[in-house]
């Protein structure tokens, strides 16, 4: 069935790279991208993805995190089936006549909320400058399980972290030790994982999967390019979860993958005036 629905999604369309879709922009209209990634936490499942018919994403699964893409503005009809379904499979989500506009430096998360359900995360990568000798710490809490604290070298760093927020700081570049506990206890629940925060870079730490299940892992993303010295040229805005008017357009930008088993929207109102 059709919808009208804006996907909240991210589908990373470089990605079509050796898959017959040519939609990589020329240096000339680079200001016309989005910069996505995106990263399948929902346990269990596994999808593809089509635009126009032809593959985008073919045998997504759980756990991958695709590398920052630049998406192309412009209009997609797009379809998610189970993974070997075929084009011509029975689309689990269709949508057709998707606008995708300009402008976002963005990961989109797909996940299980606290309780469990599967639903989709955008956040907005903090690539504002850190000081000579720095790097930023980003954690982000996208699991199935209450609130945690995340430890670095043993010691609490970020506390009462509950889904779907996230917590940052910029600390001394080096090596550390990481782990992630429940909420005021020692009870480690993820790690320890070894992060080298090298100066100049944003690293983001993700926990997804099930408590309950107990198959809560960790994924990481690094963001480089933000030295204060000359040379680095980060771009965009702040790292926090993004603003109800920033998560709409967001999630207008990235409007592919509906990676959580092809299950996972949010319903986002039709801007007036559009296009």
């Amino acid at each position: 069935m059709n919808t009208t629905r804006t996907l909240a999604a991210g589908a990373a369309f470089a990605a079509t790279a050796g898959l017959g879709l040519a939609i990589t922009p020329s240096p000339a209209h680079a200001a016309d991208t989005a910069t996505v990634s995106v990263l399948h936490g929902v346990p269990g499942v596994t999808v593809d993805v089509w635009a126009n018919g032809k593959p985008l994403l073919t045998n997504f699964k759980p756990g991958t995190l695709t590398d920052p893409q630049q998406l192309p503005a412009g209009t997609y009809d797009l379809k998610v089936t189970a993974a070997g379904a075929g084009a011509g499979g029975k689309a689990l989500i269709e949508a057709n006549g998707v606008k995708v506009p300009a402008g976002a430096n963005a990961t989109v998360v797909a996940h299980l909320s606290a309780d469990g359900k599967p639903e989709l995360t955008p956040f907005v990568n903090d690539t504002s400058k850190v000081a000579a000798g720095q790097a930023r710490l980003t954690v982000r809490h996208t699991a199935a399980a209450p609130a945690v604290d995340v430890r670095a070298n043993g010691k609490a760093a970020f506390q009462n972290l509950v889904n779907p927020k996230e917590a940052k700081a910029d600390l001394p570049a080096g090596m550390i030790s990481a782990d992630v506990t429940l909420a005021g206890t020692d009870t480690v629940a993820i790690g320890p994982a070894d992060l080298d925060l090298k100066e100049g870079t944003n690293t983001i730490v993700y926990a997804w999967g099930s408590a309950s299940d107990k198959n809560l892992k960790l994924a990481t993303q690094t963001i480089s390019g933000l030295h204060s010295a000359p040379g680095g040229v980060p771009s965009g805005t702040g790292g926090q979860v993004a603003s109800d008017a920033q998560r709409q357009r967001v999630a207008t930008v990235l409007t592919v993958a509906v990676v959580a088993g092809a299950l996972v929207y949010v319903p986002m109102r039709r801007r007036r005036n559009e296009g």
